[in-house]
Order: structure tokens, then C-alpha cells, then sequence
């Protein structure tokens, strides 16, 4: 009998070495990267469609916009393992969330997108510090408990509201204008994969600073193709771009590979 329950906790000890719990976020890969950006275009002209083309206004599309978030996040976090779908439509929905409400904050407030920037970026240091606080660790390998992925989801919404007031203020308040500002975010997402690639920063660190990167970057992108003429936009149709970013999000999902990523891995515990 206790040679017997030895050998079956032997075999448990091997098999959780072997075979390490997964996380309920996808392995952070170049195709993770793609969709991301694509996640977060669709998030800035689908957040424009409903506020300005529709006439929701920002609080409307807010109201309606956290409502799905809730419901994502919700489903997410009972989810037993990680599903693709899942977990990208609630990018998307925090994504819509974070343009609307950042707008609402600059613009409805009148805040201002330095004052905008500036709260949001706290809110979102606020919630790191208590993250690494209660849990010893922000990797996002670690994203496998209601704890860390309510942690996660918080921190997730104030990094894609961050990224649309950062993409408002290069455009305006920095005057780089549309295309500019996508140029100098892709230019400091070089610089994080040079670093990555060539030194020993803190891969946490990095990942951090490449999403919240990777936000405006799709804001300011979305902003060139939709925006007037007069304002440095190309004017197209919001909601025929909205639905071809849709559609091309769905494509990548389909084609490029979506798996969990694994705890604790191989990142350090930061």
C-alpha cells in the first residue's frame, strides 16, 4: 500500500516537471505581436465608429464598451484553459474600452492629453506595484489563478487606455502628426527588440513596455487611415476599415499559431 502511494506521488512529482502548469495567456511569439497591433487598430477605429460615426458620444461608448469587457474578463477568468478566441476578443474589448475612455478623459474632461497621459500611466504603475507586491512577480507566465489574471486584466485595460492618450499626445501635443507618431512608436519597438535580442533588461520589463508600445502604435496607425484629410488622416470609411482589421484579425488567428505559455518557464520572476 505505501510503496504503492510513493510510486503514484513519484509519477505526479515527474509529470508536473515535465509537463508545467500552462497560463491562461498565449506564448509571446511574433505572431502574438502581429495580432496584438491588429487588436489594438480595430480597437481605435471600432472605438471611433461607435463615439463619433454612430454618435454615441464618449460616455455612451464607454458605457457599452466596459460592459463587454466585464463580460470578456468574466469569461476568461472561468475558463479553464486558454482558448485563442477568448482571450483576443477580450484585447479587443479592453481596447475599445481604453480608446473611448482615454478620449473621455482628454477630451470630455478636459483633462488634456498630458494630464490624460500622466493619470493613466499612474493608474497603471499603481497597478503593477500592487500586483508585484501581492504576488512576488508580474511575468505574465504567471497568469494562471483569478488572482493574477484579475491583476493581469486591470493592468492590460490601463495599458491600452495609456496607449491611445500617448498616441493623442505625439499627434497633437508633440505635433508629429498621424504618420509620425506611427513612425516613432515603430522606432522605440525596434529599439525594445534590439535590447532584447542583445542584452540582459529584464524581459518582464520589456514585455511591458513593448505592449504598452504596441498601443499607440495601432492608435495612430488607425487614426492616418480614418482621420479627415485637413487633419493628416486618408479619410476612409471607419467602419469598412474597422471591418477589414476585423476580418484580417480573424485570418491571423486562424493561421498563425496560439498556444499557452507556461509557468514559471524560463523568464525570471520580476
Amino acid at each position: 500500500m505505501h510503496l504503492g502511494m510513493r510510486i503514484l506521488r513519484e509519477r505526479a512529482l515527474i509529470d508536473r516537471h515535465q509537463h508545467p502548469t500552462l497560463s491562461k495567456v498565449p506564448e509571446v511569439t511574433l505572431g502574438f505581436w502581429i495580432i496584438k497591433v491588429a487588436a489594438t487598430t480595430l480597437g481605435e477605429t471600432g472605438g471611433d465608429t461607435v463615439s463619433m460615426t454612430l454618435n454615441w458620444g464618449y460616455l455612451g461608448g464607454c458605457a457599452l464598451f466596459v460592459t463587454c469587457l466585464i463580460v470578456c474578463v468574466t469569461a476568461q477568468i472561468r475558463a479553464q484553459r486558454f482558448y485563442p478566441a477568448l482571450y483576443w476578443a477580450t484585447i479587443v474589448a479592453a481596447t475599445l474600452f481604453g480608446t473611448t475612455m482615454a478620449d473621455f478623459f482628454d477630451r470630455s474632461l478636459g483633462i488634456g492629453y498630458t494630464g490624460g497621459s500622466l493619470a493613466i500611466f499612474t493608474g497603471m504603475m499603481i497597478t503593477l506595484g500592487l500586483w508585484y507586491w501581492t504576488t512576488g512577480t508580474i511575468a505574465v507566465e504567471t497568469v494562471a489563478t483569478p488572482k493574477t489574471e484579475a491583476f493581469y486584466w486591470v493592468a492590460i485595460t490601463f495599458s491600452q487606455t495609456l496607449g491611445t492618450a500617448l498616441g493623442d499626445w505625439t499627434s497633437n501635443v508633440a505635433g508629429l502628426g498621424f504618420g509620425g507618431g506611427a513612425t516613432f512608436f515603430v522606432s522605440l519597438l525596434i529599439v525594445l527588440a534590439v535590447l532584447y535580442y542583445t542584452t540582459r533588461v529584464s524581459r518582464v520589463f520589456l514585455f511591458w513596455a513593448a505592449f504598452i508600445l504596441t498601443r499607440p502604435l495601432g492608435a495612430t496607425f488607425g487614426d492616418l487611415l480614418d482621420k479627415p484629410l485637413n487633419a493628416g488622416g486618408l479619410d476612409i470609411s471607419r467602419p469598412l476599415i474597422s471591418a477589414g482589421v476585423a476580418a484580417f484579425l480573424v485570418v491571423c488567428l486562424l493561421v498563425l499559431p496560439q498556444r499557452a505559455g507556461r509557468h514559471p518557464g524560463a523568464t525570471e520572476r520580476i
